[in-house]
């Protein structure tokens, strides 16, 4: 028996002292990386970290990169990437050590990574004792994975906090609810900065040949100036950056009988205020039109979510509302009445999805719009299976139209008059039954080649640019100047360091009382 608990003690003081030797490492390795961005949030976070990584790329910054979720990628700093490799394809928190000791390699300037963890304290752990960011994230707060940081909105935000930095700099797009990241950072000491979407124009978001939005840049945006890339730099980099496989896009199909349809997957915007940005964009840029159709995808373990989506249909005003999946019941009955009659069920846990999908084409007319919403899973496969299965629509519908090349232009033009992104034909938003470690599609391939040059590595010849916010005193830190640079002349710091004005407090229409005096929050 003693020579058992020997052994034991043996094996307990091995694996201590072996757990101590891989901290210090790793924390070496960290100390290597000057510049460290952990990207945290509801939705957009992949879509955020190839923006930050771009716009650091663009300012000839060594970056690295590496985005999380189904499809995760490690991006090198000539903007090639790679699956990210999962033992039995099961995700870990645990995974960012190698992601960091991989990124040390190459002596970057910068690292842009995504949070994935969801439990509040994994993402206490990611931040404190894996990532160490010298620069947070938190791109919004919406409702979802509220059983882990919920119940309320409220919590998700408190949640999410725990990514912040203590004594660093966070950079956030959340206006209804930043008054709780305030606090959070407060306690945290740590500067929260407003990434004000109005600052960016629809002339800079021409630039996108793919669907993303004014709150996603103004963070990258933001991000880049804290690090010392001149805004024009960064827009570039951005635009160079290839997008996210999942990123949004629209297909069009004909079907069988000649029917036009163009096609939407929202199936990744989980939540209900996500799918409606998501859906509005898509009306708005006219990539989309009406009549307008959704079919709800329902899942058991999603009983609440399948509600969720029934009810904002009023806000969409479609002609149809297709329920597939299991129960369907439980998103029909959350349709406002004024709006059931358009439901047409299509569910059931057994439905064949030849008979699902035969009745769905059928009913829908020669020229319109499908939109899916949801969950992926379950019958929301067979549906995106059935779908691209169907010969592409590869009619011009805007030869005879004027100023149509502008997905993003202002001018009042009609929905079917205005082009569809350039991107729209050749990525879906999921794949069915994605395949993390296959390879990208020979048309994203071909357009976002690696670039010709490789940035820079730092040395002992090229410091990397003046960034340390860890000995930069917050007495030293610029006030707020309403959106604006602060002047030189008020600059205690050789790099120009400002922060956007905060977010307009929504409980008064008065624009004249949306700000208070620079500098403090309200």
């Amino acid at each position: 028996m003693l020579f058992l608990y020997t052994v034991l003690v043996v094996c307990g003081a091995v694996l201590l002292i072996a757990g101590i030797v891989e901290q210090r490492r790793h924390f070496a390795n960290l100390e290597h990386i000057p510049t460290r961005v952990l990207v945290n949030g509801i939705r957009g976070k992949s879509s955020i970290t190839r923006l930050c990584a771009g716009a650091l790329r663009g300012g000839d910054l060594t970056t690295v990169a590496k985005t999380t979720g189904t499809a995760a990628r490690f991006i090198h700093p000539d903007a090639t990437e790679e699956p990210v490799y999962r033992k039995f394809g099961i995700a870990n928190v645990v995974e960012q050590i190698g992601i960091v000791r991989r990124a040390a390699a190459y002596n970057p300037d910068a690292l842009v990574i995504e949070c994935m963890a969801v439990m509040p304290a994994l993402q206490e752990i990611n931040q404190s004792k894996l990532i160490r960011s010298t620069i947070g994230v938190l791109c919004n707060v919406r409702e979802d994975h509220l059983a882990e940081m919920g119940p309320t909105l409220d919590d998700v935000a408190r949640s999410l906090c725990r990514s912040m930095p203590e004594g660093g700099i966070c950079v956030t797009a959340e206006q209804e609810r930043f008054h709780i990241l305030q606090e959070e950072a407060d306690a945290r000491d740590c500067k929260l900065i407003y990434a004000d979407p109005e600052t960016v124009s629809d002339e800079e978001l021409r630039g996108f040949s793919w669907f993303t939005f004014k709150e996603n840049v103004a963070i990258a945006l933001t991000v880049a100036e804290l690090v010392g890339v001149d805004r024009d730099t960064a827009l570039q980099g951005m635009y160079d950056a290839p997008p996210d496989p999942g990123v949004l896009s629209v297909e069009r199909y004909l079907t069988h009988d000649g029917k036009k349809l163009r096609f939407a997957n929202v199936f990744a915007a989980n939540d209900p205020e996500s799918t409606l940005m998501n859906i509005n964009q898509l009306l708005d840029l006219g990539a989309v039109h009406r009549p307008l159709n959704v079919v709800i995808n329902c899942r058991p373990d999603r009983v609440e979510r399948n509600g969720q989506m029934g009810e904002i249909i009023p806000e969409l005003d479609p002609d149809r509302v297709f329920v597939i999946g299991h129960p369907a019941k439980s998103a029909i009955d959350a349709i406002p009445a004024a709006y059931r009659d358009r439901a047409v069920d299509l569910g059931g846990d057994r439905r064949d999805a030849e008979e699902f999908m035969g009745l769905l084409l059928g009913d829908l007319g020669p020229d319109s719009s499908l939109v899916a919403i949801g969950n992926i899973h379950g019958q929301g496969e067979h549906l995106l299976e059935h779908l691209a299965e169907l010969p592409a629509d590869e009619s011009d519908d805007t030869a005879d139209t004027t100023d149509t090349a502008d997905p993003y232009g202002t001018a009042p033009l009609p929905h079917a008059a205005r082009a569809t992104p350039e991107h729209a034909e050749t990525m879906q938003l999921y794949a069915p039954r994605i395949d993390p470690y296959q390879q990208y599609p020979q048309a994203y391939e071909t357009r976002y080649a690696p670039q010709a040059h490789i940035p820079v590595q730092r040395d002992a010849d090229r410091p990397h640019p003046e960034y340390d916010e860890q000995r930069a005193p917050r007495e030293a830190w610029p006030t707020v100047t309403q959106g604006r640079p602060v002047p030189p002349a008020e600059q205690d710091r050789p790099r120009g360091l400002f922060e956007p004005r905060v977010p307009p407090t929504p409980s008064t229409d008065d624009p004249q009382q949306w700000h208070s005096s620079p500098g403090e929050p309200r």
